[in-house]
């Protein structure tokens, strides 16, 4: 329908005005026909072909409701993440030492691989817009992926991806370079929905805008941010999204690939 000097008309219900667009048709769609999705909405129509994409793939095929989908991974780790945090402010310096990444060789003589994942769960104490920012945009992405992928399986990408992260920091950066917080995690869970949103057929615009800022920024003076981590954790999260939408049809190209990664981050990690 073409447009009127009130608007557009909904290409479903051709008296109903609406501004809203369908983010893969961009056709005019009125409330009653949208979907809520990750990112925009999109029509009915649309839905069906995502649904007929994907097949029989694990992945939840709709995108519906997945505002009111539960998250209990999600809040579980942000829980925990807090609760590190007040230990961090309560125990002092002590603690957060015992915790973060400086290498491998964090003191003199001991090998403290741990320290890989047990920073992703820590944060600097001196500013509380470090947790704050990285548990917001972990509740924002983890919603989403936690409904496509199952809870289990979303588990198993946030650890890995946290994993990663330290990884990057261990080959791209000194030996000796501290880091901790959950942003290698968080740009692990980027990556897999970029790997998702393309078998779904959705929108990814907007993910590679801001997987790109973020790297990006990370290159600049002044901002005390790991791109290392950050790179780490987007390879892992790429990787894992792979494995769970591409070789999902094959369990022995699946397990091959498992066992590859995890190969790799245990030769890494000696």
């Amino acid at each position: 329908m073409s447009a009127s000097a009130d608007g557009q008309y909904c290409y479903r219900h051709k008296n109903r005005i609406s501004y809203a667009l369908c983010q893969r048709c961009a056709r005019t769609i009125c409330s009653d026909c949208q979907t809520q999705a990750p990112v925009g909405v999109v029509c009915g129509g649309c839905m069906r072909q995502n649904s007929a994409a994907v097949g029989n793939s694990k992945i939840k095929r709709s995108l519906i409701r997945w505002k009111s989908s539960p998250t209990p991974v999600t809040l579980t780790i942000i829980g925990i993440t807090v609760f590190v945090y007040l230990l961090q402010l309560t125990l002092g310096a002590a603690f957060t030492n015992s915790i973060f990444y400086a290498g491998i060789y964090s003191t003199p003589l001991s090998f403290e691989p741990w320290r890989l994942l047990t920073a992703v769960f820590a944060h600097s104490p001196n500013s509380i817009l470090h947790i704050l920012l990285n548990m917001y945009t972990l509740y924002i992405f983890g919603k989403i992926l936690e409904y496509q992928l199952g809870s289990s399986r979303y588990l198993v990408l946030y650890l890995v991806s946290g994993f990663s992260g330290s990884l990057g920091v261990l080959w791209l950066s000194s030996p000796l370079q501290p880091v901790l917080g959950a942003s290698g995690a968080i740009f692990g869970l980027m990556g897999a929905l970029i790997i998702v949103q393309r078998k779904l057929n959705g929108a990814v615009l907007q993910l590679y805008i801001l997987v790109g800022i973020n790297l990006v920024i990370g290159f600049f003076p002044g901002f005390n941010i790991s791109w290392q981590g950050h790179l780490g954790g987007l390879v892992g999260g790429l990787l894992l999204g792979l494995i769970y939408t591409e070789a999902e049809h094959s369990k022995k190209i699946s397990l091959v690939l498992r066992l590859l990664l995890v190969a790799v981050m245990l030769i890494a990690s000696f």
